[in-house]
């Protein structure tokens, strides 16, 4: 596997074939996660549009968990409309590059230039939201790792209230879900392996 990809990277462009989407799961060959990865797969094969925000009872989404250089605090974004903490993340809007969704999702909502993305997916999550004005419906989230530069400089969008960099520890106070937790587990001791 190569290392960390910058936002200019060719590997980055879009894509509307669904079998990059299975490839970007199927690296994630971890025991815990075969029940999420056969759900995902099965959404692929059954749904018309599983990479339309429109599908229901669910879609695809891509996010990013973003480490500082320190490499012992994630970002973490108070939701707008779903009044929560999460990580940097979004539609795919029909591309199938899961990868390029993460980072460009991170980049947008964090406006933090120069960060680097990690090419397989670290994590898989599926779970409910309900925001306003839509309804009830789930997201199958395929989960990147990516690195902030040294002192980054936060410019975040209206998609977040308020954002932060948080330890490990601080997740269950802040009332993140165990899906965040192990992704915060599991990301940061991958980026301290990787550097």
């Amino acid at each position: 596997m190569t290392g960390w990809i910058a936002a200019d990277d060719k590997r980055l462009q879009f894509s509307s074939r669904l079998g990059d989407a299975h490839e970007a799961i199927a690296a994630l060959g971890r025991p815990a996660l075969s029940k999420t990865l056969a759900a995902m797969r099965s959404l692929l094969a059954e749904r018309p549009a599983p990479l339309d925000r429109s599908e229901r009872p669910g879609h695809f989404t891509a996010s990013a968990l973003v480490v500082n250089e320190a490499l012992d605090r994630i970002l973490l974004l108070h939701h707008t409309k779903l009044k929560i903490w999460v990580q940097p993340g979004g539609h795919v809007d029909g591309n199938a590059n899961l990868m390029a969704v993460a980072l460009r999702e991170a980049t947008e909502e964090t406006g933090i230039a120069g960060l680097r993305i990690w090419p397989q997916a670290i994590d898989l999550d599926i779970h409910r939201v309900d925001p306003p004005s839509e309804d009830a419906h789930l997201h199958y989230d395929v989960r990147f790792l990516v690195l902030a530069p040294q002192s980054p400089v936060l410019n975040a969008n209206h998609e977040s209230t308020a954002q932060r960099w948080a330890s490990p520890d601080d997740l269950p106070s802040m009332g993140a879900d165990d899906g965040l937790q192990r992704l915060a587990r599991t990301g940061l001791a991958l980026a301290r392996s990787l550097l």
